[in-house]
């Protein structure tokens, strides 16, 4: 109870009617805010009990004449008149300001369970979608890995129609898989007419090609480049993890439960990829990769911005612009009939 709330009525008095016990008589009696207690005296002035100020309970609340008595002890009762109000409003007070004060395990065990609640919702909310799918990353076999690239691929080519199987220009496709990243030859390239702009990374080492890069450039440089570039993005995150991370926690959950990805969630992942930009890959990471896969930098350069004013970092620090060229990506003839895959 705050020292303000008592100094207020420490010289406060009131008359009133006590009684120690149900078998004795009521008898007159002056009540007076004290310290930390109700003093109750007789007409005489002597003594007769005192109240612990935080120990007053009310008998009847609400009701006149007020009824109180020491709390745990209902039989000793002090009644006040309706005369008394100030006294009745002074009581009501000390012991709402006193009731405040005192701890309420209710509220701290509410506290409690609301503070584990949130705890265990962070969890689910920021924990565990990651957990899960980094879990999944980690045991998803590689098989796993390219029958969702598969059924990706699928729901791409509503929009990019079919793959390109031009004559000569699948065995064509598959030395240029061959020539670029990775190099154990596990990567499929796939030649699509419509919706992809460059090259397009899908779980599984599948990627999307547009046939633009072949039929609007002279050099297999161009395409080359762009696939180191989808290449690169891959590294920098898995196209699986950025499925699962669009499709949220349920579909972590269900791959790892029952390997399978529905085909809501790859439709809709689709969706996305065809119409969000690509990342753009930093200079010195893609010239990296020119340097690696021994690819010109110039060409892809140019094929970017005919000004080459936003490449000219390419431009300039191209490992292949002075010195030995590097190995041929394709034949010739394997490049003829690499643009002309798709019939054009």
């Amino acid at each position: 109870m705050k020292q303000t709330a008592l100094s207020k009525y420490q010289r406060l008095e009131a008359s009133g009617l006590w009684r120690a016990d149900p078998e004795a008589q009521r008898i007159d009696v002056i009540v007076s805010v004290g310290e930390a207690t109700l003093t109750i005296t007789d007409l005489r002035e002597r003594v007769l009990t005192h109240w612990s100020l935080a120990a007053i309970a009310r008998a009847n609340p609400g009701q006149r004449p007020a009824v109180y008595h020491p709390d745990g002890d209902p039989g000793e009762t002090l009644e006040l008149t309706t005369d008394e109000v100030e006294m009745i409003a002074a009581i009501e007070k000390l012991r709402s300001a006193i009731a405040r004060q005192r701890p309420r395990p209710g509220r701290l065990r509410l506290f409690g369970v609301l503070v584990s609640l949130s705890a265990v919702l962070a969890l689910v909310v920021f924990w565990l979608p990651g957990a899960a799918r980094k879990h999944a990353l980690l045991v998803v076999p590689g098989v796993k890995r390219l029958e969702i690239g598969q059924g990706l691929l699928a729901q791409l080519q509503r929009t990019t129609g079919p793959a390109c199987r031009g004559p000569g220009g699948v065995a064509a496709l598959g030395a240029l898989a061959r020539r670029l990243p990775p190099r154990q030859g596990a990567l499929r390239l796939v030649v699509v007419r419509d919706g992809v702009t460059g090259a397009l990374a899908l779980p599984g080492e599948v990627m999307l090609v547009s046939a633009d890069l072949m039929e609007d450039h002279e050099e297999p440089d161009v395409v080359a480049g762009h696939v180191i570039a989808a290449h690169l993005r891959a590294e920098a995150r898995d196209p699986l993890d950025w499925l699962l991370a669009d499709a949220g926690l349920g579909a972590s959950l269900r791959l790892l439960t029952t390997g399978e990805v529905s085909d809501e969630v790859l439709r809709a992942h689709a969706e996305r990829l065809l119409t969000e930009p690509p990342e753009p890959v930093d200079p010195e990471t893609m010239l990296a990769g020119f340097r690696t896969w021994q690819v010109r930098a110039t060409p892809y350069a140019y094929a970017l911005d005919i000004t080459g004013e936003t490449t000219l970092a390419l431009i300039e620090a191209d490992p292949f612009a002075t010195g030995d060229p590097p190995p041929p990506i394709l034949g010739d003839s394997d490049w003829l009939r690499l643009q002309a895959i798709c019939g054009g």
